[in-house]
């Protein structure tokens, strides 16, 4: 792999990690609901997430998922059926929305549902399964190591941009949740996103 390879390879997965998408969108609204912590602990989650889909590319399973309609169709609905309830445990919620300030808890478990979500979302798989080797030579040496490296770049930039985007988020939540009024219709927001969310991956096609 060359340099001007690797070189158009980040700047291909800036744009991808730029535009508005699912994860963004998720990311954004964590932001404004909880605060720059939470949406920092998702953005790592489902970060994380992607070293899974990493070895699955470069080891060949992911292809498990384009050539076997059943394999794709169970991890669709399971991570599906997982947003969605993650919308009604939202909406179910008799708390109120903090800031998270943080317990170590409660970043965890945002840490931890970032990268299920990630996880059990086929599309993914496929995405990186076709991604990765455009930049890779079929022939090259060490063919498995590169993908791999490939999709820890891809992890690097996609965690720098999502934090980015936490960020900015968190900034507006500070304004937004000082206002107890307007943050109980973030709730309502929240479970919307998943609902959206679990529904589109459900309905998602091959």
């Amino acid at each position: 792999m060359t340099l001007t390879t690797y070189l158009g390879f980040v700047g291909a997965s800036v744009l991808l990690s730029l535009a508005p998408g699912p994860d963004n969108i998720f990311v954004l609204t964590q932001g404004i609901t909880r605060g720059r912590k939470a949406a920092l602990a998702s953005a790592c989650g489902m970060c994380s997430g992607v070293t899974v889909h990493t070895i699955a590319a470069a080891l060949g399973a992911s292809a498990i998922f384009y050539s076997s309609a059943l394999a794709f169709n169970l991890v669709k609905y399971a991570g599906a059926a997982y947003l969605l309830f993650l919308a009604y445990k939202t909406i179910r919620s008799s708390s109120s929305i903090h800031l998270s300030s943080a317990a170590e808890g409660d970043a965890w478990a945002l840490f931890k549902r970032g990268f299920i979500m990630n996880v059990l979302n086929p599309k993914v798989a496929m995405f990186f399964l076709a991604f990765l080797p455009q930049f890779i030579s079929p022939g090259a040496k060490y063919f498995t190591l590169q993908m791999i490296f490939l999709g820890i770049t891809f992890m690097v930039q996609a965690l720098a941009v999502f934090s980015l985007i936490g960020i900015f988020s968190g900034s507006i939540g500070n304004y937004i949740l000082s206002r107890p009024r307007i943050a109980r219709r973030f709730e309502w927001l929240t479970a919307g996103v998943f609902g959206a969310l679990g529904l589109r991956m459900a309905l998602m096609e091959r």
